[in-house]
């Protein structure tokens, strides 16, 4: 085994390999930075250059293009409130909050820092626990992932930090946008009013460029504040005070971790579910709930780690059974078919070094996003000098772009003009957009594992709770169901018993 580490740590510490792992992670961060160009489409832009690689390099390409890019999405979430990634999404709320309030630097050190740990901790478990938690995800059947999905559906209402009423119908418009395209099941068209381009389904790309980033142009254009009212204050040293801040959130940057590897390791899930998961159990957890999505720290550090985290554990059901974690992965997957680096068991026995060689590119890369996160916020930080009437222009380009090369269609951009449209009179009028937005991440897990589940079960309800796993889930989101009904009977009646 000694052997076999040295032989990986000679494999990646070659200058080419150093070098593609460093123009990745450069190309990485301007596409995470760029709202609607995410981590996903940066990767799937590098594959055509990874395919003709040898294993290490190509594989070492993606791992830092990937790890890049999600941090990336903070940044712009941060500074303009308009997320680079759905991850960053969970969370912009309370980024921007707290850049109005003068505290940009203090984000984006956590952001960069906490992601990077989240990142190393992921690995970590990849490591050590790769066959476990494989073998765990391998357990979940359609009964899990429709309570799982159920899980996260309800945790959207934990998301809204006043009205729950507004919450939930925000959830429901989500849930019934899902439901627009062909039926995954029976393949029958619904909801498509004759439109080709609706047979597709309404991709989240467009509407997460809607709801956050032309939105915000639209009430960047349409406020009265002038100009200076906004951020414009120094970034200086971004770890400045980053070890207390660790400490005084220990219990939130191990729970996000966990969340994310657990998260991560459940094939098809990803870094999205594990940050938006993760920033609804913070609030949940909190003492302070009422303060989220007014500019708290606790959901920020606590979805920044699992989304980090859970890039790494992706990479445990795809290594161990050739099963993709998410959508990076199952790339991934096709690169070692290519290759001939068949994914399973007997990579562990027959091409052993490779895996250790990604174990390292991990830890490089994120080492490296410590060192490339700081001068590429110190770097992006002068866009906010830029004024106004030229950086929303250029804004609205790249939204365009990216909802323009989801399909290669100009359909992607009506639908983005859309949500933005739709999202600036939400906002403007209390109802929260997250809610929306997780759900039609989560609308087609949940119908297509409900209506398999059935189908399997003939229609017996009771077939939902007998699998253990998926009536522990099961009670959990019952709980969540129930709780606030029972709080509010005890807070009535606490004042009667007195």
């Amino acid at each position: 085994m000694f052997s076999t580490v040295i032989e990986a740590f000679g494999m990646v510490f070659k200058p080419d390999v150093l070098l593609v792992m460093l123009a990745s992670s450069i190309y990485g961060i301007v596409i995470g930075a760029i709202p609607g160009l995410t981590a996903v489409m940066a990767v799937s832009l590098i594959m055509p250059i990874a395919i003709f690689l040898d294993p290490i390099p190509a594989l070492a390409a993606v791992i830092a293009c990937d790890a890049m890019a999600v941090f990336a999405g903070d940044i712009p979430g941060t500074l303009l409130r308009i997320p680079g990634t759905p991850a960053s999404g969970a969370y912009t709320d309370d980024s921007y909050k707290l850049t109005q309030q003068g505290k940009a630097e203090e984000v984006l050190g956590a952001n960069c820092f906490f992601s990077a740990i989240g990142g190393l901790i992921g690995l970590l478990v990849l490591m050590t626990s790769a066959p476990l938690l494989a073998e765990i995800a391998l357990n979940f059947s359609t009964y899990e992932y429709f309570w799982l999905a159920c899980l996260g559906l309800t945790c959207a209402t934990f998301m809204t930090s006043q009205d729950k009423l507004k919450g939930i119908v925000s959830l429901f418009v989500g849930l019934f946008l899902t439901t627009v395209g062909f039926d995954s099941i029976t393949g029958q068209p619904r909801f498509t009013l004759g439109v080709t381009e609706l047979l597709g389904g309404i991709h989240v790309i467009p509407v997460l460029t809607g709801l956050f980033a032309l939105s915000e142009i639209m009430r960047r254009v349409s406020s009265t504040t002038p100009p200076s009212a906004m951020y414009t204050g120094k970034i200086g040293y971004i770890y400045k005070g980053i070890f207390h801040m660790w400490r005084t959130h220990i219990p939130q940057f191990l729970r996000g971790n966990l969340v994310g590897v657990v998260v991560g390791a459940l094939p098809g899930a990803g870094a999205d579910i594990a940050a938006w998961l993760s920033y609804a159990i913070s609030k949940k957890c909190s003492k302070t709930p009422e303060k989220f999505g007014t500019g708290h720290m606790e959901g920020i550090i606590e979805s920044t780690s699992a989304n980090n985290a859970a890039l790494a554990s992706a990479w445990i059901p795809a290594f161990v059974f050739g099963i993709p974690g998410d959508v990076t992965t199952a790339m991934v997957i096709g690169i070692l078919y290519i290759k001939d680096l068949k994914p399973g068991p007997t990579a562990f026995i027959d091409h052993p070094e490779i895996i250790y060689g990604v174990f390292i590119c991990f830890a490089v890369a994120n080492i490296l996003m410590l060192i490339l996160g700081y001068y590429s916020i110190k770097a992006f930080r002068h866009i906010l000098r830029v004024p106004p009437f030229v950086m929303l222009p250029l804004i609205l380009v790249f939204c365009t772009v990216g909802a323009f090369s989801i399909n290669n269609s100009l359909f992607g951009v009506v639908v983005m003009l859309f949500f933005g449209l739709l999202g600036y009179i939400m906002e403007e009028n209390n109802f929260p957009v997250s809610p929306m937005l997780l759900a039609i991440v989560l609308g087609q897990i949940l119908e297509r594992n409900f209506v398999i589940s059935m189908v399997k079960s003939g229609g017996v309800w009771i077939d939902f709770f007998n699998r253990p796993i998926a009536g522990t889930l099961a009670a959990l989101a019952i709980l969540f169901w129930v709780y606030p009904v029972l709080k509010k009977i005890y807070q009535i009646a606490r004042p009667k018993a007195a």
